[in-house]
């Protein structure tokens, strides 16, 4: 008779929608590396608060783009994303970024139970759950890590293993996102098919949607090349990627609306937009993205102002000469991203917002008088 045993380093694998409970924090700092990372991902401080708690797996993260060095997309293994959970930077000098943070499906155990759709219907409230006690005479799996503590894990967010400049006393942080090109060393060319297929498989996007993704991405290599190779006359829209935005500003305007957390505001239209860019779709050097497009004339409540984020690339934390908005719910959907799921904050100048009055459902809802 023929005994099966299953290998020490294979990982569980989960579905949307399923519920898993984050493991606590003790055996997950077991596993970790002396920089705090499984497989060059970073554990951040933050994460610790989640350990022992319940959440839903909104999505695979088998892939993710490179805000880093934008080389594009890249490849991920043994990851995913659980509903809700962001960066709230407090270890990182408060930066206000606030990404989705990545879960090696290492730091997670599945329970038992019926799963939810991705889009909340049933939600999963948080709980705190004590440990599981330890059964007498087991010991834990072998672990190739040497191991971390918390105090480490702050270290390192600090920068501890970063190289920083002679004589700067400047911090120089390290994250998830500082560290995506060595958590995901590997890209993902858009010829790949077998990322459109775990797209589909996973969940993660219709197929309607990754098959318009993959003719649009088709489409916009061809517009590059053409742009390169081709005069001007001889272009579609002059060699301009789709969606086609055009920015007519010659100096990029500015206003300031002093919004605050909790106002509601309206997404002004294209054609407004528009007029506040320049030839880049920059204003004051930010750009107007393809991905905000869905949101022109729809409402949305402020989420907070972004004074300071980290730059991704140095680890530096930047401060912005003009703030911008971040609204609540609204995200990358990477319609135009190969259905990236990181899901990260769409950034707005308040130039291109107008106020609204809080609308009557969401008062009734905070329980505000008609």
């Amino acid at each position: 008779m023929t005994v099966t045993t299953q290998r020490p380093d294979v990982r569980p694998t989960f579905s949307i929608g399923e519920v898993v409970e984050v493991k606590p924090a003790e055996e997950i700092l077991a596993g970790l590396d002396e920089r705090g990372e499984l497989d060059a991902l970073p554990f951040m401080p933050e994460m610790l608060p989640f350990c022992g708690r319940r959440f839903v797996v909104d999505s695979i993260a088998h892939k993710t783009c490179d805000t880093a060095t934008w080389t594009g997309l890249r490849r991920l293994e043994d990851t995913v994303h659980l509903t809700g959970l962001r960066c709230d930077g407090q270890a990182h000098g408060g930066c206000q970024a606030g990404c989705l943070i990545f879960w090696k499906t290492a730091w997670l155990t599945r329970v038992s139970g019926p799963t939810q759709d991705r889009n909340g219907s049933t939600p999963i409230p948080l709980q705190l759950r004590a440990p599981e006690p330890s059964t007498p005479g087991v010991s834990p799996p072998p672990s190739a890590c040497s191991g971390c503590t918390p105090e480490r894990l702050t270290e390192v967010a600090h920068g501890a293993c970063r190289p920083r400049e002679a004589g700067s006393d400047e911090p120089v942080y390290s994250c998830q996102a500082t560290e995506l090109t060595r958590a995901a060393p590997v890209g993902i060319p858009l010829w790949d098919v077998t990322q459109y297929v775990r797209d589909v498989r996973s969940g993660n996007a219709p197929a309607r949607q990754v098959l318009r993704g993959i003719a649009i991405g088709a489409f916009n290599r061809m517009q590059d090349l053409t742009r390169d190779k081709l005069p001007e006359r001889l272009r579609i829209r002059g060699g301009r990627r789709y969606p086609f935005i055009r920015g007519t500003a010659h100096r990029t305007p500015v206003e300031s609306l002093g919004l605050q957390p909790g106002e509601w505001v309206r997404v002004k239209s294209l054609e407004q937009i528009s007029a506040t860019l320049n030839a880049e779709n920059l204003n004051r050097g930010m750009a107007f993205d393809r991905e905000q497009l869905k949101y022109c004339g729809r409402t949305a409540r402020v989420l907070r102002r972004v004074e300071h984020i980290i730059d991704e690339s140095t680890g530096r934390m930047q401060t912005m000469k003009t703030p911008c908005i971040v609204l609540a719910d609204v995200v990358c959907t990477a319609d135009y991203h190969r259905s990236c799921p990181r899901r990260v904050y769409a950034y707005w100048r308040e130039i291109w917002l107008e106020r609204v009055p809080t609308p009557l459902t969401a008062s009734r809802a905070a329980g505000d008088n008609p």
